[in-house]
């Protein structure tokens, strides 16, 4: 399971590690002890979140939402 460190809590790797799910969740940046978890499977989910942010930004140009003054919601 591939989370952001948002998901860094004891019940969601207890819960995860019960279904037989390995997380690969970064600790919070303030761990007393900092939790292992693979960089390389992590920098991989980072590209491929970024992906989906830009198609999201270019979706406006596929679907000409600013085509027209008339279209703009802010006018």
């Amino acid at each position: 399971m591939l989370a952001d460190r948002d998901y860094d809590a004891d019940w969601s790797r207890a819960a995860s590690e019960q279904r037989g799910i390995t997380p690969c969740i970064p600790s919070k940046t303030n761990p007393k002890t900092p939790i292992p978890h693979d960089t390389d499977l992590y920098r991989q989910r980072h590209k491929v979140e970024n992906m989906f942010g830009k198609l999201k930004d270019w979706r406006r140009i596929h679907t000409r939402d600013d085509r027209c003054a008339h279209t703009a919601v802010w006018l």
